[in-house]
């Protein structure tokens, strides 16, 4: 049965994952509970919605969704990443999970951003709560916010910024100190971004670029990859995130 579900969800994801958008529609679920927010001029505010929502909404900025697919899954961040204000109506429950699981797309040019394998990183219950956000019509939920990034502090505060708001923490550790299992890999951890192996490997600002512009595995399951961020990132923030890891620990 879960053979037959993947092959249907890739198989049925393709054609939509392609630049598919369509208007967002949520409802709101019964027992609904009401997430307070302060209203500004620049975040929307938030309506009630259910606990595993909001939870969703937090993990959908946490595991940095939101930096490939916008805020609030609205798209407009890379031409071949898919907005998923439809997806919710669009996919089943299993298609969405699959999706999150084990990625979607595979491609050789940095330029092109794929869908990482998530399946070892993230838990079921989060998977569940993103699923649960999704199908809700990606709502605005207060303090599901990605990280304020200065740019007036020097570029190692910006590259600390970005390490959290594009989700890099979460397989890197904090501080790069790694730590995340990756299973099927061949050193069976997500490797970590500080200590003297690392710089020894990676020991100039252009080789630390490189492997964050290009990614690392491409996306096959179950190997958690390094997505390309060489389509997300500007030069800019690809400078600024080499001069934080520049400041971790060397040996």
């Amino acid at each position: 049965m879960l053979a037959i579900l993947a092959i249907a969800a890739v198989t049925g994801l393709i054609g939509w994952f392609v630049g598919h958008e369509m208007g967002t529609a949520s409802s709101q679920p019964q027992g609904a509970t009401s997430i307070t927010t302060v209203a500004t001029s620049t975040a929307p505010t938030a309506a009630p919605v259910s606990e595993q929502v909001a939870a969703g909404g937090h993990d959908f900025v946490q595991f940095a969704c939101a930096q490939c697919h916008g805020e609030q899954g609205q798209g407009g961040v890379s031409s071949d990443v898919p907005a998923l204000s439809g997806a919710g109506k669009e996919l089943t429950v299993a298609q969405l999970e699959h999706i999150i699981d084990h990625g979607l797309g595979e491609s050789a040019n940095p330029t092109k951003p794929y869908m990482p394998v998530w399946g070892e990183v993230i838990s079921k219950r989060q998977v569940s709560d993103l699923v649960a956000y999704i199908q809700a019509g990606l709502p605005a939920v207060a303090g599901a916010e990605p990280p304020f990034v200065p740019t007036d502090q020097g570029a190692p505060v910006a590259g600390a910024a970005l390490y959290g708001k594009y989700g890099c923490i979460n397989c890197h550790g904090p501080n790069g100190l790694g730590g995340v299992p990756n299973p099927q890999s061949p050193d069976k951890i997500i490797p970590p971004l500080s200590g003297a192996d690392f710089f020894s490997e990676f020991n100039t600002d252009a080789k630390i670029k490189e492997i964050i512009r290009t990614g690392s595995v491409l996306g096959r399951p179950p190997i958690v990859s390094m997505p390309h961020w060489g389509g997300i990132l500007s030069d800019e923030q690809l400078n600024a995130l080499v001069a934080y890891i520049k400041t971790l620990k060397t040996d």
